[in-house]
């Protein structure tokens, strides 16, 4: 089984990634450890990629996806903000053993959040343009971000294990 834990920045993919991997025995990737050290440093820099900047991202991720298939699964936080980029993530997986999980939030909530946060590549100058860029998908398990992680995570299992 792949999870694809999906939201804007600041929305709490990784820390609910690894609650579900953990919980679920599956392996955990970031997908921000799969930039190029040119993009990492374009959104340092406060600039939004361009679909340029994401294509060669989008597709390194989709060929991990299916390996990671071939291994049992996986548990990936990837913003994966438009239709257009989890069509191209999932793209020649399993749709039966492929899940998204969108995490939403408010907008102030998550600025907070982001003010709060140390030693990330991403600036919170940088949210209203992912909020702009942002479809919310209709074929996934929508989890308000509200609440503890734990919480969070354990609303998700009991809705994929349904």
């Amino acid at each position: 089984m792949n999870l694809l834990v999906m939201g804007v920045s600041g929305s709490g993919k990784t820390t609910i990634g690894r609650l579900l991997a953990d919980r679920l025995s599956l392996p955990f990737y970031d997908a921000d450890d799969f930039h190029s050290a040119a993009n990492q440093q374009k959104m340092k820099s406060g600039q939004p990629l361009t679909d340029a900047d994401r294509q060669p991202w989008l597709l390194q991720l989709s060929e991990h996806l299916k390996q990671m298939e071939k291994e049992g699964g996986c548990v990936l936080a990837c913003s994966a903000l438009t239709q257009s980029y989890r069509t191209l993530l999932f793209s020649g997986l399993d749709p039966e053993a492929t899940h998204l999980i969108y995490l939403k939030g408010d907008q102030a909530v998550i600025e907070e959040r982001l003010r709060k946060r140390k030693g990330h590549y991403m600036p919170s100058t940088l949210l209203g343009s992912q909020f702009d860029l942002l479809e919310e998908p209709d074929d996934a398990i929508t989890a308000e971000i509200l609440g503890q992680p734990q919480e969070i995570t354990e609303k998700i299992v009991a809705t994929l294990l349904r």
